[in-house]
């Protein structure tokens, strides 16, 4: 067998892709199937729950547990594979990877009992590939000669890559189609107008949404891929992002990562390592809403705003008007008035001219919790680079997700306050909208999205 060479490190990101307890990667789909990738091989992970646990027991030495709220304070291996699951969903306080593939659909069929099926199907195939397995047992050879592979295999012997997972429903899917519209949680409402807003039909909604991150970008795709592959004749592709270079840290053990603008993003990010706050910004409580949707307790609201930037425009301005507008140092990432990257927001300090050190539009002041009545959220962005416009400019941004527990209560004020007066404005535009309803995580044998299908 060849040998997947560990993913590269960059100054300042993740630790080692080498696992610390072991000294060696994570296990990789060629691992688990066999090098001969016949059926046989995967006898102990044919099928789902504690049958497929048995086929994942040689990568439990680099495995990590995501799928709770969790309190580990070191990040895993770069190719260690992430536990599909646990309380709330992977993928969501999980250490942000460093790639993305993102997708949101739309259902096709009017049959309640297919789309049920879909995600029952979509769970065993996700919790295999998150383990680096194939997404169904019989890989590249299932079916033999004269049939389609069972996987699509562009990610054959790669390693698991910190893979996540993570599904949601959108608002539409409870029109009434499929017998679901009493349970539709208050809280899942698509957002507002805001000032600004240059949305686009083909970038905005979606009945559902799966959101693949890992840090290895082939593995993502390869799990996008996998699904809507497996979905075909229920769900169709309505819209899809890539996204490269995380720009924000979900765990204290991860250094802040910079968006195209160039400046540190998400410095002050909920994180893993805090339950208490997660707990009151990210996770639904049982008390939430209408008892019709308590199948959404443990589970979280999900925000995908895509952000292009006037990479062109920002380029040519001077580096204090830079700081003005975003409010922090550009090398360092500390607050204007300040020393270091962590030190408290002064919002009272006065520069030497007497003005606010930190300018009344500066974009930190206004995402601030302190201007927000304590509103918080969980951001999880990505960069990225689809090509150019046409004429000339780069069509660049940021991918902003952000994990919340009522959009409307948390991430609908906060952007009313930037849209109203965020100095960011001239160089932005929002051109895709969404909001999705991640449900709770699994236990072995469940499916995503069980409760709502079946209490």
């Amino acid at each position: 067998m060849t040998e997947t060479p560990p993913a590269p490190q960059r100054s300042g990101n993740a630790p080692s892709p080498v696992s610390p307890a072991t000294g060696s990667r994570g296990v990789s789909r060629r691992r688990l199937l066999g090098t001969t990738g016949t059926a046989a091989a995967v006898g102990l992970v044919a099928g789902a729950g504690a049958t497929y646990a048995a086929g994942r027991a040689s990568a439990s030495d680099t495995s990590v547990d995501a799928g709770s709220s969790g309190s580990a304070s070191t990040a895993p291996s770069l190719d260690a594979a992430i536990d599909f699951h646990g309380e709330h969903q992977a993928g969501i306080v999980t250490p942000a990877q460093d790639r993305l593939h993102f997708v949101a659909l739309d259902v096709v069929t009017k049959d309640r009992s297919e789309l049920e099926a879909l995600l029952k199907t979509w769970t065993r195939a996700a919790e295999r590939m998150a383990a680096g397995a194939e997404a169904a047992p019989g890989g590249l050879v299932g079916g033999g000669p004269f049939a389609a592979p069972e996987d699509t295999g562009e990610a054959y012997g790669l390693p698991a890559s910190g893979l996540t997972i993570t599904i949601g429903f959108g608002a539409s899917l409870f029109d009434g189609r499929f017998g679901l519209a009493g349970r539709k949680p208050a809280a899942l409402e698509n957002l507002p107008a805001f000032v600004g807003d240059q949305l686009e039909a083909n970038r905005s909604g979606g009945d559902l949404c799966i959101q693949a991150c890992a840090n290895d970008p082939q593995v993502a795709v390869h799990a996008v891929r996998n699904l809507v592959r497996l979905g075909f004749g229920v769900v169709s592709v309505r819209w899809s992002q890539l996204g490269f270079g995380r720009t924000s840290s979900t765990s204290t053990a991860q250094a802040t990562p910079r968006n195209m603008f160039g400046f540190k993003d998400g410095t002050n990010n909920l994180k893993l390592e805090d339950p208490a706050g997660l707990a009151e910004h990210v996770w639904v409580a049982k008390t939430d809403d209408k008892a019709s949707a308590a199948w959404m307790a443990g589970g979280s609201y999900l925000v995908a705003r895509r952000i292009r930037m006037h990479i062109e425009i920002w380029d040519r301005t001077s580096l204090q008007e830079q700081e003005d507008i975003i409010g922090r140092d550009k090398k360092v990432g500390a607050p204007l008035g300040q020393a270091q990257e962590f030190d408290e927001l002064d919002f009272a300090k006065k520069g030497p001219d007497g003005a606010p050190a930190i300018p009344e539009v500066a974009h930190v002041r206004l995402a601030h919790s302190s201007s927000l009545g304590g509103v918080q959220i969980l951001r999880r962005g990505y960069n990225f680079t689809d090509g150019t416009d046409g004429v000339g400019h780069l069509d660049a941004g940021l991918f902003f997700l952000a994990f919340m527990r009522n959009p409307g209560k948390q991430f609908v004020p906060m952007q009313r306050a930037l849209a109203s007066k965020d100095g960011l404005n001239e160089y932005i535009e929002h051109n895709g909208s969404a909001v999705f309803a991640c449900p709770p995580g699994t236990a072995p044998g469940q499916f995503w999205g069980q409760s709502l299908f079946t209490t």
